[in-house]
């Protein structure tokens, strides 16, 4: 453990440490173990499993598969305009057939029906920003196979928040629009600028929290974001903004002091008795030949082998160093750990790029290199997702 700690922390942690590196090294904490029984098989879901050893889900590779993917932009109409990389003409569609093999074992497809009877009577809250939705709206597409669920949002079609039901299992599934997880505010004359209350959780989602059963807490990219920091009420910090005294406080300390509010608020709200699922950062390093507003791209056209992924650094292994400490150190509640990260950042084929909007639409973004094609590798989240909920019940 004490060589452990050395690698996370030591000087040469930025150079040598990778997703997979920091998972290994927490493998000997018990309160840190994220295998999961691979209990069910592709072909009989719902017939009475075998018992088999356990599985890191998380470490594997990227396999060819000829039968993916299980659904298309014709078939599912929650895709959103900018993961809708058929329809605005991606030419090489070979991202597709590939999916995710953990090295131990084989992580059963996304079975809809199985899903739908493991959360039958129950409700699942999706909280974070776009990629939580993207997530979401990939678990929408595999449903639709079943069932078409009923809008019941009480918000007009504006809000991004969203309440999906589907009557046939008594299965609500909430989509909450909290990219940083705590109150915050955009600042009125400033455009893009937010105040972050990161000792006050967001009050959107933890108002009604006692109706979830299971609460999915993600979040990354928005903490790049120009903004203030207050504790207390008091401004502490800030990150790309103007301050009249000096702070030492970054965007590392909002990320995890974010995470740290919500599990705290989490755990200390005697109503809800549900299950956390806190998924790692999607990567946002995956922009060659420039930063995002720089011309930078993701034209690969096939995945990356484990041997060949570039070891995480910087800000993004900050933020995943965090989110595993912050997921360790809560208290109270019933707490696991989505570590789709390493799987991830074999992936940098999977990005809409240029193809999320019609050529002579202006974006900021021009080229997506951070959400997810939609049918695309996102899809493996909800094998994952599937496959911890039926263990966990």
């Amino acid at each position: 453990m004490v060589l452990c700690f050395k690698l996370l922390f030591g000087p040469t942690a930025a150079i040598f440490l990778s997703a997979v590196v920091i998972l290994s090294c927490f493998t000997n904490v018990p309160y840190l173990q994220v295998g999961y029984t691979d209990e069910l098989s592709h072909s009989s879901y719902l017939a009475p499993a075998p018992v088999v050893p356990r599985c890191d889900i998380f470490r594997g590779e990227w396999v060819p598969d000829p039968d993916s993917p299980q659904y298309t932009n014709e078939t599912c109409d929650f895709i959103q305009e900018h993961q809708n990389c058929m329809r605005y003409g991606r030419p090489d569609l070979d991202f597709l057939k590939w999916r995710w093999k953990p090295d131990a074992c084989d992580l059963p497809r996304f079975d809809p029906h199985r899903f739908l009877q493991v959360v039958r009577n129950k409700s699942l809250a999706f909280v974070g920003d776009s990629l939580a939705r993207n997530h979401m709206q990939s678990l929408f597409c595999h449903l639709a196979k079943v069932e078409k669920p009923k809008d019941v949002s009480v918000t007009d079609r504006t809000d991004p928040n969203m309440i999906l039901y589907y009557e046939g299992y008594n299965v609500t599934l909430y989509l909450f629009w909290s990219p940083f997880l705590v109150r915050s505010e955009e600042v009125a004359d400033q455009p893009g600028v937010f105040r972050l209350y990161l000792d006050e959780p967001d009050d959107k989602w933890l108002s009604v929290a006692s109706r979830f059963d299971y609460v999915l807490l993600s979040g990354a990219n928005w903490f790049t974001r120009q903004s203030y920091f207050y504790e207390r009420r008091r401004l502490v910090g800030g990150m790309y903004v103007a301050l009249n005294f000096t702070s030492s406080l970054t965007n590392r300390h909002s990320h995890r002091m974010a995470f740290r509010t919500a599990l705290r608020a989490l755990a200390s709200d005697a109503r809800f008795r549900g299950k956390v699922i806190l998924r790692t950062l999607s990567p946002m390093s995956h922009f060659e030949g420039g930063a995002y507003d720089k011309g930078g791209d993701c034209r690969r056209t096939r995945p990356y082998r484990a041997n060949e992924t570039a070891p995480m650094g910087g800000l993004e292994l900050e933020f995943y160093t965090a989110q595993l400490e912050e997921f360790r150190e809560a208290k109270g509640l019933d707490v696991v750990l989505m570590d789709p990260t390493a799987a991830m950042l074999m992936r940098p084929d999977g990005h809409p790029s240029r193809y999320g909007h019609w050529p002579d639409e202006k974006r900021t973004m021009y080229n997506d290199c951070i959400h997810w094609c939609l049918p695309g590798p996102i899809d493996a989240w909800n094998d994952m997702l599937l496959h911890m909920l039926s263990d966990s019940n």
